[in-house]
């Protein structure tokens, strides 16, 4: 019986951990995002702005993974913000097909997810990442590429690159080679998304689907492939907040009503670049792009 009660203690405490983050952060402000550099600066970028517009201290919970842990961690209480994209809510958690109308996706997003879920957007913060299809700009030079549609007759030729969540979701990689008849020479290499831009420049795969606002692109002399035939959705930057969060803490809403529309395309792709390009710290270059705004 001992032997039992010291198994079973721990492990009771591992269930109350778990259970307890949903209303014990109530006198501060948890901030969570994803794994990829851009999410990293969005979080930061919510999380000083808490900081310099409200009394409430913040906690970041940074490095959340993907999509559905990000999802799930606020849901669960354990983080009240998260910076998300619109074309993925209505994708990968609603499961539905979307419309190229940016508002029309946003209102969609915001009225599933107070109703679903009890969460609502916050304004969209001005840019909009949507996947980009990339290879490299000598190869696009060198057979006068532009279009997704142009380069379905060279990928039988080429490798492509992935990350595990773009092969997975409803808006990324099957439904990708159906509509434009991709075809590669051997099955995707799936990789984490920090190392795909830098396999693409190395010859160790030829295709990748990356981020519109990614720095790197220009920096590595990259090119974007036309989304010709408009596969993609809008994936307009907006935070998702806990609407309970928003009741307790209405200062929340004014301090996050300022970031809107606050950061364009390039705006994001030159911060994504200064952490990536330049290896400066994320609070760092945040602090620095809100003193200028």
């Amino acid at each position: 019986m001992t032997a039992i009660k010291k198994v079973f203690r721990p492990l009771a405490c591992l269930v109350l951990t778990l259970l307890l983050p949903a209303c014990s952060h109530h006198d501060r402000m948890v901030v969570g995002c994803k794994n990829f550099t851009e999410q990293i600066i969005l979080g930061e970028l919510i999380a000083q702005q808490i900081e310099n517009k409200t009394h409430l201290p913040v906690e970041r919970r940074f490095y959340l993974g993907g999509t559905y842990i990000a999802h799930q961690s606020i849901l669960a209480g354990r983080i009240d913000v998260y910076p998300e994209y619109t074309g993925t809510s209505v994708t990968a958690v609603l499961k539905e097909t979307t419309s190229s109308n940016p508002k029309a996706v946003y209102d969609r997003v915001k009225s599933e997810y107070e109703r679903r879920f009890h969460l609502t957007l916050g304004p969209p913060l001005g840019f909009n990442d949507t996947f980009a299809i990339e290879i490299r700009g000598e190869d696009a030079r060198r057979l006068h590429l532009q279009t997704l549609s142009q380069s379905a007759q060279y990928t039988p030729q080429w490798r492509a690159g992935f990350g595990y969540e773009f092969m997975e979701r409803p808006d990324g990689y099957k439904g990708l080679v159906a509509t434009y008849g991709l075809r590669f020479a051997a099955p995707p290499r799936i990789m984490d998304l920090g190392l795909l831009t830098r396999a693409l420049k190395d010859h160790q795969v030829d295709l990748i689907a990356g981020n519109m606002t990614d720095g790197l692109i220009p920096a590595l002399d990259l090119f974007v492939l036309e989304d010709d035939k408009h596969y993609f959705p809008p994936y307009e930057a907006v935070p998702i907040v806990r609407q309970q969060t928003l009741v307790q803490y209405p200062e929340l809403k004014a301090a996050l009503d300022a970031l809107t529309s606050k950061i364009s395309d390039a705006e994001m792709r030159q911060l994504n670049y200064e952490v990536d390009g330049h290896k400066r710290d994320v609070k760092e270059v945040v602090r620095e792009f809100l003193r200028k705004k």
